[in-house]
């Protein structure tokens, strides 16, 4: 009880803070199927993994990096909220944890990425995502975020006690583009097919940045 009431203040405070401070522009291509989905986003910020939480009603356990857990407070608040750290060199246990919060009944957002996106550039996809849509057989719902680069804050940070910089995107157009679900079969231990779901899923999430760009540029020129 305690943890929803939380979740749903937190959640509140996010939308309003959205929609008072970006253009928050949010499409879908179609609606959410039933049931638990993995939400597949690309990364061009910090603040992505507090506005993924707009894209449904429900809880979401979102996979971020453990140094963020290491903040007093937010750290802390996000482990009550089930977020799910994201440890280098620990992928197995990390997407264990995805795993079970999606036979659970809970939907889940990764950044196939692994970081933050390279300016207006991708990096390749990891194969999390392929991974857990064959192991789980929750639908991918591909996410494309589209900002701008020029509204990117780069702030030095102190994480696990180390210099860090943050990428913060505070003010300006944020425009979210949701696709439609992608759903996939076959053996998660086959390279092979888990590296096409990867490229597959994330031509989806380029698309849809590409989309937000365009949206962005026709209402906000």
């Amino acid at each position: 009880m305690l943890s929803r009431m939380l979740y749903k203040i937190g959640r509140c405070l996010i939308e309003v803070y959205a929609r008072l401070m970006l253009r928050l522009d949010i499409q879908w291509h179609a609606s959410l199927p039933e049931g638990p989905v993995l939400f597949a986003v690309n990364h061009p910020s910090s603040t992505d993994p507090f506005f993924v939480n707009l894209l449904t009603q429900q809880p979401i356990s979102v996979m971020i990096s453990a140094k963020v857990f290491s903040i007093p407070v937010l750290g802390a608040y996000m482990r009550k909220m089930r977020q799910i750290p994201v440890v280098r060199g620990q992928g197995e246990h990390v997407l264990g944890l995805a795993r079970q919060a999606l036979d659970e009944g809970r939907s889940v957002a990764i950044f196939p990425e692994g970081g933050i996106s390279p300016g207006r550039d991708f990096h390749p996809p990891r194969s999390g995502v392929a991974r857990l849509a064959l192991s789980s057989g929750a639908p991918v719902i591909p996410v494309g975020i589209y900002l701008r680069e020029d509204g990117r804050s780069f702030m030095p940070a102190t994480l696990e006690g180390r210099q860090d910089v943050v990428t913060w995107y505070l003010r300006g157009p944020y425009v979210i583009t949701v696709g439609k679900p992608m759903r996939f079969s076959g053996d998660a231990n086959d390279r092979t097919l888990v590296r096409k779901i990867s490229e597959t899923v994330m031509c989806s999430i380029r698309s849809l940045v590409g989309e937000g760009q365009i949206r962005a540029a026709q209402n906000w020129a």
